[in-house]
């Protein structure tokens, strides 16, 4: 990964009105009306993926790391409308964002919610996500009780094509894997961040099986483009987040796509798909509590399951 935009924030909802019926109360009418309510909801989900995210979102996500030199001001992110914040907690070889901590505590405060990415690279991935969730759970349990939500951290794998550090690029069953263990330590999957391009070019490629796909779509998309909104990319049939915006680049128009946030003049700035209330929904389904002791075992379902 190298304000608040005005649009609708109203959630998506599809028409709920369902002709009027006369129902006697007997059995046969009953599951008529159970098999009519189905089909609605079963419309609703799929209208949900097949309108553009920007009829019912908004750009309330901010991702930052340690190249970002400046003290951010999370208050004036909040008066903006952000909600959450996911910071590079490590990246190769085996090193820790020596910001994560310091920002960690500074975005509590101000009560937005918390997230955390790790920079992969093609080493050992079981010991790269060791690594990660170490670091991650290091830095919650310094966090003030008070102001530590109990929703945790929202975990992410940084699947892009590596150009900053050693070990080269990760490759998509080392992904299977590090995911696999966050999974197995932590009871969630985390998200996969990557690039439109990277993401399609990799994991469509004849060495990628079936197996490890379906594997990785346990995994919520959160995927970049900063010039059009990204397409549904396979084997996710969704993204649920999408930056618009890295380091301030941005080929959007700047009206509806601000660059910038708080005292971030050249920021990372995301939409998810969905307004405040699922954003929220979504953090506190997908994130990982450090200090909930036993690992919460989430069911493996698609995200259409969930709605």
């Amino acid at each position: 990964m190298t304000g608040h935009r005005p649009v609708a924030t109203e959630s998506f909802r599809a028409n709920k009105k369902l002709p009027l019926q006369i129902r006697c109360g007997c059995s046969i009418c009953e599951r008529r009306f159970g098999m009519v309510m189905k089909r609605s909801m079963l419309r609703s989900v799929v209208l949900f993926f097949l309108v553009p995210a920007g009829v019912f979102a908004a750009s309330n996500v901010v991702n930052l790391s340690h190249y970002d030199m400046m003290r951010p001001d999370f208050d004036a992110m909040k008066r903006e409308g952000i909600i959450g914040v996911i910071h590079e907690a490590t990246y190769p070889s085996f090193q820790r964002d020596a910001k994560y901590l310091d920002r960690q505590m500074g975005a509590l405060r101000a009560g937005l919610l918390w997230g955390a990415y790790h920079y992969a690279n093609a080493s050992d991935p079981i010991r790269q996500a060791d690594h990660f969730l170490s670091v991650v759970s290091s830095a919650w349990a310094q966090a003030n009780p008070v102001t530590r939500p109990s929703v945790g951290v929202l975990l992410v794998l940084d699947f892009e094509k590596n150009g900053h550090y050693p070990g080269g690029t990760m490759r998509p069953d080392q992904a299977v894997a590090f995911v696999e263990r966050i999974r197995e330590r932590t009871g969630v999957y985390p998200g996969i961040y990557s690039g439109e391009y990277h993401l399609g070019q990799v994991l469509n490629g004849s060495r990628v099986t079936p197996a490890q796909k379906r594997t990785l779509t346990n995994c919520w998309l959160w995927i970049a483009n900063y010039h059009k909104e990204p397409r549904a990319t396979a084997p996710w049939s969704y993204w649920a987040m999408w930056q618009y915006c890295g380091d301030g680049k941005c080929g959007l128009p700047r009206s509806a796509y601000p660059t910038s946030v708080a005292n971030i003049r050249k920021a990372e700035r995301n939409i998810f798909r969905g307004d405040r209330t699922a954003l929220q929904e979504f953090w506190q389904r997908r994130a990982w509590d450090p200090a909930g002791g036993k690992p919460r075992r989430e069911s493996e379902r698609t995200l259409t399951a969930e709605l």
